[in-house]
């Protein structure tokens, strides 16, 4: 009987454990007074041309709420620190190029990225999610502004499942 309930107990944890991150999209970010400026579908057409100062000004609040959370987000990875082989603090971006071709996204469109262990190098190409905890907090970088911190605990491939 012992048996059955500790494979039972090992069997439900992992789902439980997994219930409890959020599965986040950039909109997730943005605070719903700020979303009505957005088009249909919740992002802000970056335009090259126009003043994006102008555009931050009116954009870039956080959501206070999802301090402490445990998340998964997709985005891009900007290489901060580390070596050859892996990468310890990054910025975590929603679309390719943000912060380095072109102008930086808002602050609430930019995550910096704590990975203490980390990330091997080869892994961080092409969009892939990255979990773990999330804080609301400013953090000033050279390239951008983040609005939001993230002591990540995983990296997995992106798929469009989520």
């Amino acid at each position: 009987m012992m048996k059955y309930l500790l494979i039972l107990l090992f069997c439900w944890l992992p789902l439980t454990v997994s219930a409890k991150t959020l599965t986040l999209d950039w909109v997730d970010l943005i605070p719903q007074k700020e979303r009505q400026l957005f088009d249909q579908q919740g992002m802000p057409f970056v335009d090259h041309e126009s003043n994006q100062a102008a555009l931050q000004k009116h954009m870039g609040s956080v959501r206070p709420e999802l301090d402490g959370s445990e998340v998964k987000i997709p985005g891009f990875v900007i290489p901060l620190e580390g070596d050859e082989n892996t990468i310890t603090e990054f910025l975590l971006v929603p679309y390719f190029g943000a912060c380095i071709h072109v102008p930086p996204p808002p602050p609430n469109q930019i995550i910096y990225v704590k990975f203490p262990k980390g990330a091997p190098v080869q892994q961080l190409w092409d969009v892939v999610y990255v979990i773990g905890k999330m804080k609301v907090q400013t953090v000033e970088h050279d390239m951008a502004e983040a609005g939001y911190l993230l002591n990540g605990t995983a990296i997995e491939a992106y798929d469009d499942a989520g």
